[in-house]
């Protein structure tokens, strides 16, 4: 691990990007973090699209994930695949899944198109549409069609649920639907945020740090059900297992290497990639939009990576103290925290130089009444 004054080295190239190729949906989900304020922006055209794609090929980028909006809105879909795949890159989707047809599998049977997909991530938030589509309103039988034509298909396709005080009590049934009924080999999981959409209806949607736990425990037993087939790179999971992980370097003294402790460290991706926004905009991260590098059609792709003083900025969060922080200062756990997602940071407070109150151990003990998650609520194995 770097000396803790000390930025770690980024990669000489990004290994990857997020494209939002349209922000154009054909759905209102209602926790969207990619809408409200990025309506005024254009779509680019299939020509700039094609453009940027060989800017991003050119700076030796390996994978991309196309996204939106819903990037199957697009009638040049397959067109820009297929610059993907000239350029030298392999690919992800993610959708909402709705558009889905037959028509469209026979698309990806042409060229390289199915040879050079890594995934195809599909949104379903219920196990049935009552639950589903309150969140992503009358969708429920259009995704599950286009995600069973996938599956049949043989396309190697996964489902993300987004957890809210919609379907915190579908959990279970969702479960079984996913992996049981369509057959999945695996699903993942995260959480609403108040972001875009989400700020709107944050109190409808977000959970609070009583719901976390209770929706954290149940995801762990169902972990345990499922042998390991649901997984989460944020949300209740995530987030009760990095508190264990502070209060067993609390108890032993010894930090752990999953994550720089006691910093503003959570956002490690902005060292090996980066999102490019369906105007050409580039910033640290999708979840980032309001911080705009530059424009990919205007820019070299590879001086705002070494130089922009944006990411430079998001990089330099890895080395501020969380004990530097006014409202972090006198906490117990600050040598222990990690500061949060710096997106939902910079959408409540405009500024990344801050924590996520939605990662408060402090406040997450206090407001469930007790003093250790690590003993009152062990990880089973």
């Amino acid at each position: 691990m770097p000396p803790a004054n000390k930025i770690p080295e980024h990669s000489k190239f990004p290994a990857s990007a997020d494209i939002s190729i349209t922000g154009k949906c054909n759905l209102k989900c209602r926790y969207c973090f990619y809408s409200d304020e990025m309506v005024a922006l254009n779509d680019l055209t299939t020509e700039q699209w094609k453009q940027n794609i060989k800017k991003l090929g050119d700076a030796k980028i390996m994978r991309v994930t196309l996204t939106g909006g819903e990037p199957f809105s697009r009638s040049d879909f397959f067109e820009l695949v297929d610059s993907v795949i000239e350029n030298r890159m392999r690919y992800s989707i993610l959708t909402n899944g709705t558009l889905i047809t037959e028509d469209t599998i026979k698309e990806f049977s042409k060229g390289k198109r199915r040879l050079r997909l890594d995934s195809i991530q599909i949104s379903i938030d219920g196990s049935c549409a009552e639950v589903h589509n309150r969140s992503r309103p009358d969708s429920f039988d259009r995704t599950v069609r286009g995600l069973r034509l996938l599956k049949k298909n043989g396309f190697p396709v996964t489902v993300r649920a987004t957890i809210s005080r919609h379907n915190m009590d579908d959990l279970e049934d969702m479960a079984a639907f996913l992996l049981e009924d369509i057959g999945l080999p695996s699903m993942t999981n995260n959480e609403a945020s108040p972001i875009g959409t989400g700020c709107t209806y944050s109190d409808e949607l977000a959970l609070d740090h009583c719901e976390i736990l209770a929706v954290g425990k149940r995801l762990e037993n169902l972990q345990l059900k499922y042998q390991g087939r649901i997984s989460a790179q944020a949300g209740p999971l995530v987030k009760l297992r990095m508190f264990r992980e502070m209060e067993k370097s609390k108890r032993s003294g010894k930090l752990s290497n999953r994550w720089k402790m006691g910093y503003l460290s959570s956002c490690g991706g902005v060292f090996s990639k980066l999102g490019v926004l369906h105007d050409g905009a580039v910033t640290p991260c999708t979840m980032l939009h309001a911080l705009t590098m530059g424009n990919l059609l205007t820019d070299d792709l590879m001086e705002l990576w070494n130089n922009s003083r944006v990411i430079q900025e998001t990089r330099e969060r890895y080395c501020i103290p969380m004990s530097d922080i006014d409202e972090c200062r006198n906490c117990e756990w600050a040598d222990y925290c990690n500061g949060g997602c710096p997106g939902i940071v910079q959408q409540m407070q405009n500024t990344i130089i801050a924590p996520s109150w939605r990662n408060c151990y402090k406040d997450f003990l206090a407001a469930n009444a007790i003093t250790s998650v690590y003993d009152a609520y062990p990880r089973k194995e």
